[in-house]
């Protein structure tokens, strides 16, 4: 059984949605690309990234996020993520698994979504004056404190 679906909005780098993928494969997690995309899912720079994991990737392309959300309603179990956060990830209750989402590298998540799901916006501890840290880190953190909580580890 899947635990979490991570679900990137619009990633611009090819690096890091390889990095990711490889991330997914291991913890047996399916990866949701939402379009646009900054790249071809063909790039040599994503399955290199993703070395020879990619094949063994659940990955699905949505055209937009009302396309996935129309197949996934949005109920408690969706976590965003934004350095705009008010709450940090710890105090999320990732114990029934769910859908991580975090945003583009340049710009995050849209506004809009921070404000209508606030609720549900968590943020990675930072020191102040750092603007970011990188997704595929950011995406690596919350996923395994979601695997801590959820204990699905267990599985492995």
């Amino acid at each position: 059984m899947t635990s979490f679906h991570i679900v990137l909005v619009e990633p611009q780098i090819p690096q890091n949605t390889g990095n990711i993928g490889r991330l997914c494969v291991a913890t047996d997690c399916v990866l949701h690309l939402i379009h646009p995309l900054g790249f071809s899912t063909n790039q040599k720079e994503l399955k290199r990234a993703g070395l020879d994991y990619w094949q063994h990737l659940q990955v699905y392309e949505w055209e937009h996020l009302e396309a996935f959300w129309q197949h996934y309603p949005l109920n408690m179990q969706h976590f965003f993520f934004s350095t705009k956060a008010q709450k940090l990830h710890f105090s999320a209750d990732f114990s029934q698994g769910g859908f991580l989402y975090f945003g583009r590298e340049d710009a995050g998540l849209n506004a809009q979504i921070l404000k209508n799901y606030a609720h549900q916006t968590y943020k990675l501890p930072m020191k102040r004056g750092i603007r970011s840290i990188n997704l595929a880190t950011s995406v690596s953190a919350a996923l395994y404190e979601g695997l801590r909580q959820s204990r699905f580890y267990e599985q492995f």
